[in-house]
């Protein structure tokens, strides 16, 4: 199967008009109980798409969306795409410090909202933004913005090298920061997965965050003509009703997802039978969850490895190779796959020279899906894009047969339910509270996020502060999944050599015995 994709002058929600001349009475998209044909979701977004236009939104003007999962989101993605707008994804998981912080980088010209994050949104924008409420209310409506504008089709012509997305995630500096995902990194994406995809029989079902890794798969679903079906918040048994109920062949899940669902007493009366697919991603998962999954839900398990800088999965393991692996090779169900496609992975040294097989060092990446800088983060890009190649800041090696081991992580990362956390990010929120002299923040196993928070704290003397003062503390300046879920009290860090916080031994003392040294 080959796919001719357009590399100049090309518009990304043009597959989706393409698609809509070919089947437009299709589903497309469905959510709850909304469905959209091809047709309409088609009319819909071109009639978002002119009304900016007309309100003088020019190419590359930036538009931000905050809100739980919902159609609408999707119908906004595609008509950002044919306005040749820069798409600002808000998580809902934010706090308003947070949010705020986006907001003042990003500088939105407008903001689709949701009735849940609408009075958290109002004063930390700009008075001059645009406010679109999803929800009916007081304010500018999305009904309103759609009847502004017009059905005709629309498709403005991009460069490859235009920003598409600014895609925001958790900076090593304890600040969020965008990585800038150009229109030709997410054609490669779309590349990518449209060569691993089935075609218009396919149903996908993103259970988790549009804006996130369940979303990533949304436009190549509509470029070859499948159904996508958006879950408006993830719970166990209405993910499996979903799952029965629109025969859906194709889904994505976090470790942490994956492990309720197995959990789940009504899993083996389901009639799955439809699944040809399902695909983890966010974090690693254990050997022991692989096999429970594979043993739930058959050969269709595969996993893949990527991240907002990689804008798609750089490495992938087959269900094949999985289902391989639960037979005939135990030490493979600890890898994330090989490389993808067009995608190039190393393992190197410090100096950014390969290491040979079986050598530990930093995964680095490069490839036309590679974004090459954080939006106005001059020193952070320095540092993390390098002469062309992506270093993740992730440790790993490759076996002989090309397969790639994550072993560690070279930041203070914790990856917890599939979202980044930064030690230092909490380490600052922990500092706001009067009665901590010290603390040091590390990830610790757990069996359902794959990673939880945990905080080594040193009282002020004379404190007897507790855990839920802490925790309180931190949820007033950071986001829920950012939150210490374990706190220790300590009477004093452990040092290095040199006086800094050790914070590898503190780490140690939680992993000692744990095969692999990665959430």
């Amino acid at each position: 199967m080959v796919f001719m994709l357009r590399t100049c002058g090309v518009n990304l929600g043009h597959y989706l008009t393409r698609t809509a001349r070919n089947r437009p009475d299709a589903i497309a998209l469905t959510c709850a109980d909304q469905r959209w044909t091809y047709a309409e979701l088609d009319a819909e977004s071109n009639r978002i798409a002119s009304a900016l236009r007309a309100r003088g939104f020019t190419r590359g003007t930036r538009v931000a969306t905050l809100a739980g999962n919902r159609g609408e989101l999707v119908v906004v993605e595609m008509a950002l795409c044919k306005a040749g707008l820069v798409r600002v994804p808000l998580s809902p998981r934010l706090s308003a410090a947070e949010i705020g912080q986006v907001l003042a980088d990003a500088e939105p010209r407008a903001v689709f909202v949701d009735r849940a994050h609408r009075d958290t949104l109002r004063p930390l924008l700009d008075d001059a933004a645009l406010v679109v409420e999803l929800d009916a209310g007081e304010g500018f409506s999305y009904r309103q913005l759609v009847a502004e504008g017009d059905e005709a089709e629309i498709a403005v012509d991009v460069s490859p090298d235009d920003p598409a997305v600014l895609n925001f995630t958790s900076g090593s500096s304890g600040t969020l920061k965008a990585a800038v995902q150009t229109v030709g990194n997410r054609l490669a994406c779309l590349r990518k997965l449209a060569m691993r995809g089935t075609g218009d029989t396919e149903v996908y079902l993103a259970p988790g965050p549009i804006t996130h890794a369940s979303g990533m798969g949304i436009l190549s679903c509509f470029f070859r003509g499948s159904t996508v079906v958006v879950l408006p918040a993830f719970d166990v048994e209405g993910y499996l009703d979903v799952l029965e109920r629109e025969r859906v062949t194709t889904t994505f899940l976090v470790p942490a997802m994956l492990n309720r669902v197995l959990a789940s007493p009504t899993l083996a009366e389901r009639d799955l039978s439809a699944l040809r697919s399902l695909t983890l991603g966010g974090a690693p998962v254990s050997p022991t969850r692989l096999r429970e999954a594979v043993a739930a839900f058959g050969p269709v398990v595969a996993q893949g490895y990527g991240q907002a800088e990689t804008t798609s999965a750089i490495t992938h393991l087959s269900a094949e190779e999985i289902a391989h692996a639960v037979e005939a090779d135990p030490e493979l169900l600890l890898s994330c796959g090989r490389p993808v496609f067009d995608t190039e992975v190393r393992v190197v040294d410090d100096s950014g020279a390969p290491v040979p097989p079986g050598v530990i060092g930093e995964v680095v990446a490069r490839g036309p899906d590679c974004v090459r800088e954080y939006h106005r983060a001059p020193e952070a890009s320095a540092e993390t894009f390098r002469d062309g190649w992506v270093r993740t800041g992730d440790l790993g090696r490759f076996r002989e047969d090309g397969y790639l081991f994550l072993v560690d992580r070279k930041k203070d990362m914790i990856v917890s339910g599939g979202y980044n956390v930064y030690c230092t990010e909490v380490e600052a929120a922990l500092y706001t509270h009067p009665d901590v002299d010290e603390a040091c923040v590390h990830g610790v196993p757990d069996e359902e996020w794959g990673e939880t928070v945990k905080a080594c704290v040193v009282r002020r003397a004379g404190s007897d502060v507790g855990a839920d003062a802490l925790v309180e503390a931190c949820a007033a300046r950071i986001a829920r999944h950012k939150i210490p879920r374990v706190v220790e009290f300590l009477d004093a860090l452990p040092r290095t050599r040199t006086g800094k916080v050790d914070r590898r031994a503190l780490r140690e003392r939680d992993w000692t015995g744990v095969e692999r040294r990665i959430g």
